[in-house]
Formats: C-alpha cells, structure tokens, sequence
C-alpha cells in the first residue's frame, strides 16, 4: 500500500454561486459559503435541514409582511419559483466567499478564500437598504464592508439557519431573522 501523493489528498478550488438580486432588493443576505450539496445542485440552501427557506416563509410568507397578503408556500416551491418569490418580497441572496478551498461543508473547513465585491454588487442595487450576514463566518467579515459606510447601510448579524447552528431552535432563529426584516422594512413591526 502506498501513501496518497500530496496531489491526490489536497482539496480542490471550490467556486461560489452567483448573486441572486435585481433591482428591487432591498435586503442582501450574504451566507459564508455554499454546503457541497448546495454546490452540487447549484442551488443556494439546497440542504433540506438547512432552514433559511423555512425562515424566509414564516415571516415574508405571512400576511404580516408589509404591503401583502399571504404568499405561496416557499418551501415547497419549486427553486426557481423560489428564488423568483424571494426575490419580489425584495432579499436577495450571495455569498463573502467567491471561491476557497474545503473538504465538507463546515464552515471551520475553509481555507484559502478570495472574497466576492460586494461594493460593485451594491452599486446595481438602487434599493439596498441594509446587508444580513447568515452566521458568524459570513459576519467575520461586516468590517470590509466599511466602503458601504458612505451609503449609511445597517449590517447585521443573524443566527445561522445552518443545521450545525442546533443551540438555536428554529423558533428562535425565526424571531431573531424578524427583527432584521422589520428593520429592512420589510415585514410590519409590532403594532403596525
């Protein structure tokens, strides 16, 4: 039996998916980097324990939702109607890394990341009223955002819908993921 070359062992150069935005985002959420299975079927949160889908529709599905009325049931979609609902109800989708290395899917796997521009994304979008970083790998890196001061954009932090992130039931993702939504204005806050 021989040993593995150094070759054959190293993990190959992983490319991110594209944004999914048009001009009526107003919401950027940007996660850290796609799962192997997101990369595989070329489809953002295409693990079926991921539970962003499940977060956009308890709220942006709901009739609370500013200016609307119930919305077709997200999670059953099928992706590209999904991504078409998502992004009426003005989110829109990317990631902080455009490519890296990484065997897995966790996060703490990454290695070697180059950085998508986020100041030539934000210049197409004549809406954006804030960026949401999904998970604390993605919010390592809110501070390069600082070119996107000028513009006054609130970042924030949400809790990964990842299913590693299991200390955060769904519940409470859902109602910390409301609070940036009302603040992005779009959901209605309490009282309204």
């Amino acid at each position: 039996m021989t040993d593995p070359s150094p070759a054959s062992s190293a993990a190959e150069r992983l490319h991110g998916l594209p944004p999914v935005v048009d001009a009526r985002t107003r919401l950027l959420i940007l996660g850290s980097f796609p799962g192997a299975r997101s990369l595989a079927e070329r489809r953002y949160y295409a693990h079926p324990q991921n539970q962003f889908w499940r977060i956009l529709q308890a709220y942006l599905g709901s009739p609370s939702r500013v200016g609307g009325e119930a919305q077709p049931d997200l999670v059953t979609l099928p992706y590209e109607q999904r991504l078409a609902q998502m992004l009426s109800w003005g989110v829109g989708l990317w990631d902080v890394y455009a490519s890296c290395v990484r065997q897995g899917s966790l996060d703490t796997a990454i290695r070697d990341a180059e950085r998508n521009d986020f100041l030539a994304l934000a210049r197409r979008l004549p809406d954006l009223r804030g960026i949401a970083f999904n998970g604390g790998e993605s919010w390592k890196h809110h501070r390069q955002l600082a070119q996107l001061a000028d513009w006054h954009l609130p970042l924030w932090r949400l809790p990964s819908s990842s299913p590693a992130n299991a200390s955060w039931s769904l519940a409470r993702k859902v109602a910390a993921w409301r609070e940036v939504f009302v603040q992005a204005g779009l959901v209605a806050g309490a009282g309204a």
